[in-house]
């Protein structure tokens, strides 16, 4: 597929475990202001708008609250509400909307402050009536179900999960941004820490932060001269909601995500340059490698010792730390994998530079690995 859209800047905020007096449209502003710095556009650029469903200041007309509020005038907006799959589904839904004719310059952004959580809704669904009846009320039990299922069924350990959290720490070391900058985790330390959701440890779970993340997608013939990381393929599929009613445990809607992404790109997985893979549980960033092809099902434990994943190593994954070494800023979680690929393939990645980048997976998760958003960025066009 030849790409028809670029990403050409990318803007973040660190994240703060408490944002006392911020808003988040405030911060959400911050974000923009510096992709559109990072890009050298002017505001007035922007045509187009993708924003996330959370915005505390407003629980509809979230297009027009962010507009009005960046004093822009839009001629596409969208909410996109792909829980952690949120931001890479914005990418190609800006780069469809440009190839439609229907804007030029894309602003994608999202993030939140620390808000109270929402009451939950009385209403009759799945997950009342088969999930939370039965214990499996919020995340942390329902990804612990998913290492379990993948335990009984493939003979994987505690030990091969945590391989995956002491390289998303030991990857944060070199990001002075992440917030377990400064506290690396072994393995021992990992399989050491607090049981949370039986089989999962308080290291192998993402620290929930603050922040907001942005990237700038404009047209190829916009982006052309200028530093920028193309799409080339993306992919999307959701297959349910409540973990109750996963068609299978162990494989995910990642998998056909990925397949179409790579295939609109004309690569495989083996030819990616960098791995930046959605990871609010070890578990997920398990059955990503099996789902992509890199291990066989149930092997990615082998996979994970067989490999060096820094950012000189042979298989750089997670090279600002992921989520679980950087920190999940609410829903913007997602796009911090956005932003870390644009910096890499661009070559603004400081401390943590790979050499030679061509190609980068960027992969998103909503929910309880039931929405999937897979992009494969390069580049060159």
């Amino acid at each position: 597929m030849r790409p028809h859209a670029a990403i050409v800047g990318a803007g973040s905020l660190p994240p703060q475990r408490r944002t006392e007096g911020a808003s988040t449209l405030g911060m959400l502003a911050r974000a923009a202001k510096a992709a559109l710095d990072d890009a050298g556009f002017e505001k007035d650029e922007i045509d187009g708008l993708l924003v996330g469903p959370q915005v505390g200041e407003t629980p509809q007309h979230v297009p027009a609250t962010v507009s009005e509020y960046l004093g822009l005038q839009p001629v596409m907006s969208n909410v996109v509400d792909l829980g952690g799959a949120s931001g890479p589904g914005m990418v190609w839904r800006a780069a469809a909307a440009i190839q439609a004719g229907m804007c030029e310059t894309v602003l994608c952004v999202i993030g939140n402050h620390r808000n109270p959580e929402v009451p939950r809704s009385p209403n009759r669904n799945p997950i009342r009536e088969f999930d939370v009846p039965f214990g499996a009320s919020g995340a942390n039990v329902s990804y612990a179900l998913l290492k379990q299922a993948h335990m009984a069924r493939f003979g994987t350990t505690d030990e091969d999960f945590a391989l995956i959290a002491h390289w998303a720490r030991a990857n944060a070391q070199r990001n002075p941004d992440a917030i377990f900058h400064g506290q690396p985790a072994s393995l021992d330390d990992v399989l050491a820490s607090p049981m949370i959701a039986s089989p999962l440890r308080l290291f192998e779970i993402v620290m929930p932060v603050a922040g907001a993340e942005a990237v700038i997608v404009t047209s190829a013939e916009r982006a052309k001269g200028r530093s920028a990381a193309w799409l080339l393929g993306a992919g999307e599929k959701i297959t349910h909601r409540a973990v109750s009613q996963a068609p299978d445990l162990t494989s995910g809607p990642l998998k056909p995500s990925m397949a179409r992404a790579f295939a609109q790109a004309g690569v495989d997985a083996a030819r990616m340059s960098l791995l930046s893979l959605y990871d609010c549980y070890t578990i997920m960033v398990a059955t990503t490698l099996e789902d992509a092809g890199l291990c066989a099902p149930g092997g990615f434990g082998t996979f994970m010792r067989d490999h060096d994943f820094s950012s000189e190593g042979d298989m750089p994954m997670n090279t600002h730390g992921g989520q679980l070494g950087y920190g999940q800023p609410d829903l913007a979680g997602g796009m911090t994998h956005v932003t870390e690929a644009v910096r890499q393939l661009r070559g603004t990645a400081t401390g943590r530079q790979i050499a030679d980048p061509e190609f980068a997976l960027v992969t998103g998760n909503g929910a309880t690995m039931s929405e999937a958003v897979a992009l494969v960025l390069g580049a060159e066009a």
